[in-house]
């Protein structure tokens, strides 16, 4: 591709030989998504293997991923972001959150969705899909955290726009998230006795969140996704609002095995889907304690 002089110094021009390709931005998009190995990203994208090469050893040559050997015979590799590669994340998902809004919407500014909105369809899709694998995000306890508890029976993860920031008030499904934490607050112990742990992740900053979860004594952790590491692995729906990409409100149920059972979106009555999320938690939590072991394999299989 040939440049103009003046675009030698234009971040705008030089951003678009990464992203101006539709190719490199799907492939990025899966990458995101946690299918990083090159089966995976041709059968997701389904590119022809001779252009996925193309676009994969670009995009490495160009810095935004970088190969990782897994397997040595025969040699395979997995295309991971480098630092440069993971700063593209909010890129993605202010990509995404435009396309919901002006392309697939029609251009309301607004935190929930119809229910026969491409949002909604993305957020069903969950249903049956694995979170990411050792994805952590800092939280309100003093560290990072992984976005689901390693130790209980089952996870109820909710996401929300932001607490205190009074100007979201008028953007309908916006408000209600002091409401939100304060009733998961006083219904932990029933999620405690069933076994099931609780997340909440919005991209407020790590500092913002632990002011207000103390000033609430929240019991259980926020976590910061500002930098967009879950929306998108996951394309979760997005506002702007702020100056800032902010998830719509949603609730998903994990198990043990860390996959995605049961979603909730939109969010529009909060109490409801409180007790429904508690619900299907211990049915998954029951689940697990409640199902049988598996029988042993004979010797030649292990």
């Amino acid at each position: 591709m040939r440049m103009h002089n003046a675009d030698e110094t234009c971040g705008v021009a030089q951003a678009a030989l990464v992203l101006g390709d539709w190719w490199n931005v799907l492939v990025l998009r899966e990458v995101a998504r946690g299918h990083v190995r090159f089966d995976a990203l041709a059968a997701e994208i389904g590119l022809s293997r001779k252009v996925l090469t193309e676009r994969l050893g670009r995009l490495v040559a160009q810095g935004v991923l970088h190969r990782c050997l897994y397997q040595r015979r025969p040699v395979r590799y997995e295309y991971l972001f480098t630092d440069a590669g993971l700063a593209l994340l909010p890129v993605l998902v202010a990509m995404q959150d435009w396309g919901d809004r002006w392309v697939l919407g029609d251009g309301s500014l607004t935190a929930t969705a119809g229910e026969d909105g491409a949002e909604h369809v993305r957020v069903r899709d969950l249903v049956g899909t694995r979170m990411p694998d050792g994805l952590e995000l800092p939280g309100t306890q003093g560290e990072d955290l992984p976005v689901i508890s390693p130790d209980a029976a089952a996870t109820v993860l909710f996401t929300y726009p932001g607490t205190g920031i009074e100007r979201d008030e008028q953007i309908p499904g916006a408000a209600g998230c002091t409401l939100q934490m304060r009733l998961f607050r006083d219904a932990w112990p029933d999620f405690r006795q069933a076994g099931v742990d609780v997340r909440a992740i919005s991209t407020q900053p790590v500092h913002e969140q632990t002011t207000f979860a103390r000033t609430e004594q929240l019991p259980f952790p926020l976590l910061s996704d500002a930098d967009h590491r879950l929306a998108a692995a996951l394309r979760l729906p997005t506002f702007r609002s702020a100056g800032r990409l902010r998830p719509k409100r949603l609730i998903l149920v994990v198990d043990a095995q860390h996959t995605v059972r049961h979603t909730l979106f939109p969010v529009l009555d909060v109490p409801h889907a409180l007790t429904e999320s508690l619900r299907l938690a211990a049915e998954c939590a029951r689940t697990r304690v409640t199902a049988p072991p598996s029988p042993p394999l004979p010797d030649e299989a292990r």
